[in-house]
């Protein structure tokens, strides 16, 4: 047995009613599927073996929105905790400092 992640990074239009339900529907289908929000518009998910992850990739497209973009990655747990967090570390309030300031790097 693989554990594996299925991440899913979407951007989708909100600018109408119809496109709002749509955002809406799909991330309640992320929620009740099990996938865990990693950011606004990415989640992830816990696999078992490549089966799972195709039955996951299956039901994600009958759930696409009509509408945006959505991409779909598998990894494999490794993969996954191997990521890289980047978090700026720069005061906020410095509004007139143009560059990004400092990078925080976060290895697992």
């Amino acid at each position: 047995m693989r554990i594996m992640r299925l991440l899913v990074m979407f951007d989708l239009p909100t600018k109408t009613k119809a496109d709002k339900d749509n955002y809406i529907k799909f991330k309640r289908f992320l929620d009740d599927d099990g996938y865990q929000r990693e950011q606004n518009s990415v989640y992830s998910r816990n696999l078992l073996s490549r089966a799972s992850s195709e039955s996951h990739a299956e039901q994600l497209r009958k759930h696409l929105p009509p509408a945006g973009h959505v991409v779909a990655m598998e990894l494999t747990e490794k993969q996954y905790v191997d990521r890289k967090v980047l978090v700026n570390t720069s005061p906020s309030n410095n509004r007139d400092n143009q560059s990004p300031g400092t990078q925080l790097f976060l290895e697992f």
